[in-house]
């Protein structure tokens, strides 16, 4: 079935800050199967928190995403090049994720289980607000680069490198299992006054007469 999810603010180079309310279609690729997750984008800053029955740690990603981590930590914007999370080994390189001409989010290429993508046209990771950051958790014949997603758990670190030679480090806030016709666009896609990040994968159970996982699951994580 297909989940309803708000796609991240606007790059603020280019929209002041504010979030852009078209709506576009993102699609999410596991195991295979192409996932239409049909959405709509928020308005305003610090978006109240989802409904907390969804998550595996209710509350505690929300509340660091509406009251922050100190509002000076953040860098300028800079593509990112590499994921690093030593936890569950990945080293992958990043890719952009762009609205195709259907109004689509391109998802990674789906032959390769080792790449990361970002919404290029919202926050770059290290920037202020929340950067989005997607990644497969298996493909039709083999784990992929986000299947180990769920073993981070709060306090554990992670860092993406970027293009203008800096590290940006993360600690993670919580990592929340939500449903996908109840996902908390507030939550996740709120704007917030510092540096944080959304790490974003399929999880639960695969339905094969939907052709779909059943849930997906977030990292919440925030600049050190």
């Amino acid at each position: 079935m297909a989940a309803r999810l708000s796609p991240p603010a606007a790059n603020p180079a280019e929209s002041s800050g504010r979030v852009s309310r078209r709506r576009l279609t993102w699609t999410v690729w596991c195991a295979g199967i192409a996932v239409l997750l049909t959405a709509h984008l928020v308005g305003g800053p610090n978006g109240s928190a989802g409904p907390s029955g969804s998550s595996r740690a209710a509350g505690a990603g929300a509340s660091s995403a509406a009251a922050g981590h100190g509002a000076s930590t953040h860098l300028p914007r800079a593509e990112p090049t590499r994921l690093l999370i030593p936890k569950i080994e990945v080293d992958a390189p990043f890719t952009e994720l762009a609205v195709d001409d259907t109004g689509r989010l391109e998802p990674p290429p789906a032959d390769d289980v080792n790449l990361v993508g970002w919404y290029a046209k919202g926050v770059s990771p290290g920037e202020r607000g929340a950067a989005i950051i997607a990644g497969h958790v298996d493909t039709a014949t083999s784990a992929a680069v986000f299947a180990g997603l769920s073993d981070l758990t709060k306090g554990d670190r992670f860092s993406v490198k970027r293009s203008d030679g800096r590290t940006a480090n993360f600690v993670v806030d919580s990592a929340d299992t939500f449903e996908k016709d109840d996902f908390p666009d507030k939550r996740v896609y709120a704007d917030t006054p510092d540096a944080q990040v959304r790490l974003i994968t399929c999880a639960g159970t695969y339905d094969h007469s939907a052709k779909d996982y059943t849930e997906n699951l977030v990292v919440f994580a925030h600049l050190v």
